[in-house]
């Protein structure tokens, strides 16, 4: 089996009308070692999504109050794309309850300006762990179903049966078959998802 590969490191997606905020903020998390990337507008952004970086790894601070396209419609259309990325959301003072809405509708944080670094990093940190669990359940999701696409059709029915908690013999009887013969067939279904014991085999199905 190979080695796991190291998670690169998100790209920094910084959303904000105010070229002086999005340059220090370029120049910082540079500093910090993160990739960064900015736009003036939230139609900028949508704008250079294409599909092969929607499904690669990102964190945005998204400012609530952009021209145009407000922070929440930004938030809104990205969800409407399924890109997963953790939104961090930045907001002048006074904005606390709009900052509410956008935690309510899936952003994972919140930062008032004047930004402050410790603040702006710990947030970051979140982020991209959220994002590298995202990438872990989804490379989890699509292994399941490479391996699921070695069973047969006879062996799915039986998996379906296990999981519910048929015990052998009802197995057998639903499907005309000997209690032997379904254990043939469990035997080849685990081998074939790769699992040992019955609860590994349930546990993997609810994943």
């Amino acid at each position: 089996m190979s080695a796991p590969q190291p998670h690169p490191t998100p790209v920094v997606y910084i959303v904000d009308d105010d070229l002086g905020v999005r340059d220090s903020l370029q120049i910082l998390l540079r500093l910090h070692g993160y990739a960064a990337m900015s736009f003036s507008t939230g139609e900028a952004l949508l704008a250079s999504l294409d599909e092969s970086r929607a499904r690669a790894g990102g964190v945005v601070l998204l400012d609530l109050r952009l021209p145009g396209m407000s922070g929440a419609q930004v938030q809104a259309e990205l969800a409407a794309r399924k890109v997963q990325w953790p939104i961090v959301i930045l907001t002048a003072h006074g904005d606390v309850a709009s900052a509410r809405n956008a935690l309510k509708a899936g952003a994972i944080d919140f930062i008032e300006k004047p930004i402050q670094e410790p603040v702006l990093l710990a947030a970051l940190e979140h982020g991209i762990s959220q994002q590298r669990a995202i990438e872990s359940d989804a490379a989890r999701k699509a292994d399941f179903e490479r391996r699921l696409a070695r069973l047969t059709p006879r062996e799915r029915e039986v998996l379906a049966m296990i999981v519910e908690g048929r015990h052998n013999r009802e197995v057998a009887q639903v499907l005309g078959i000997s209690p032997r013969t379904v254990e043939v067939y469990k035997a080849r279904v685990m081998d074939k998802l790769d699992v040992e014991r019955l609860p590994d085999l349930i546990r993997l199905t609810l994943t």
